[in-house]
């Protein structure tokens, strides 16, 4: 392989294991594992928890998205990444990422149902506290839920 994009390089700051805890009454604490693949030309992101107790939000019980897997990769031409999501629900969405200085940035606009992600990298870089947003229209966001990454 050429030599890596230092772009790439840039995502090594999220490979490993990591506890997440979303910042849901109820829900418990899962994990989530990075690695390359395919010789670090993608980061692989797999996320699972244990199975969710009784008294989880009905919302979460009847949309419970675990395991989810995430491929990302590099769009060269502007240092942007691209990470596709499948769940077990049978969820299948693309969103545009970035990755610098620390701030992880996720985001997807899909008329009816816009996604937006940002988590920022402690300077340990052990814990990254990060919230989800959702719109309709992709002008009034809300709080979808708040989550936090630890190794």
């Amino acid at each position: 392989m050429t030599e890596r994009h230092p772009a790439l390089a840039r995502l090594d700051a999220l490979t490993g294991r990591w506890t997440v805890q979303p910042k849901v009454d109820g829900l418990s604490a899962g994990w989530s594992d990075f690695s390359w693949v395919e010789d670090g030309r993608f980061l692989r992101q797999f996320s699972d928890a244990e199975p969710l107790p009784p008294d989880a939000p009905r919302a979460w019980r009847e949309n419970n998205p675990l395991p989810t897997t995430s491929l990302i990769g590099l769009d060269d031409a502007g240092e942007e990444f691209t990470m596709l999501y499948a769940d077990a629900r049978g969820v299948h969405r693309v969103y545009r990422m970035t990755f610098a200085d620390g701030v992880w940035r996720a985001w997807r606009d899909a008329p009816g149902f816009h996604q937006r992600f940002v988590g920022v990298l402690n300077r340990d870089g052990d814990t990254i506290d990060g919230r989800w947003e959702t719109s309709e229209d992709g002008v009034d966001w809300r709080l979808d839920f708040e989550i936090t990454y630890r190794r």
